[in-house]
């Protein structure tokens, strides 16, 4: 003789999708809490970080170096690229909700009993408009290849820079 069906009521249904649902929420959860790769945009930023940063300090040597006008120049140049900095962290910080990095530039010190004229050479204002233009076309470039707020702040850093490089710390009457 066949034995009767077994009967499912509607709770124990219920209770199976439930546990179901529990075990799916689980498993979808440990798939999406690993690492993340990092955004594209992240690459362009940290250059740009590092680049103020590195234009910055060596606007500051210069600036320290030079007397006059020239030495206002460039220590507002200094200041405009540390506020490109402190800008620049702000919207790494934002968009991977960590800190920026403190500085990918690594310097190493030595000591050596060679003359003062072996010491590395001090920056000269020409330096500093090298390296301003460097960041401009740099964040041009960037700019061109980004889009929405991004984008206005490279086009604003390159502007910055080339405002500085071309019209702040070159001499009245003369183009470098």
């Amino acid at each position: 003789m066949p034995s009767r069906p077994p009967t499912v009521s509607r709770r124990r249904v219920l209770a199976g999708a439930a546990a179901l649902a529990m075990v799916g929420a689980t498993s979808m959860t440990a798939v999406a809490c690993g690492t993340a790769p990092p955004p594209p945009d992240l690459d362009d930023l940290t250059t740009g970080l590092d680049r103020a940063r590195a234009d910055s300090s060596l606007a500051s040597e210069a600036a320290a170096a030079t007397r006059g006008s020239a030495a206002d120049a460039l220590t507002e140049a200094a200041a405009e690229r540390s506020a490109h900095a402190e800008a620049l962290a702000e919207e790494i910080v934002r968009l991977t909700g960590q800190a920026a990095p403190t500085t990918s530039v690594t310097t190493t010190t030595t000591t050596s009993t060679a003359s003062p004229s072996a010491a590395a050479p001090v920056p000269t204002v020409d330096d500093v408009i090298g390296a301003l233009r460097a960041s401009a076309d740099s964040a041009a470039a960037a700019a061109a290849a980004l889009s929405g707020y991004r984008a206005g702040l490279f086009a604003s850093i390159a502007a910055a820079c080339t405002t500085a490089s071309s019209v702040a710390l070159t001499p009245a009457g003369g183009a470098r």
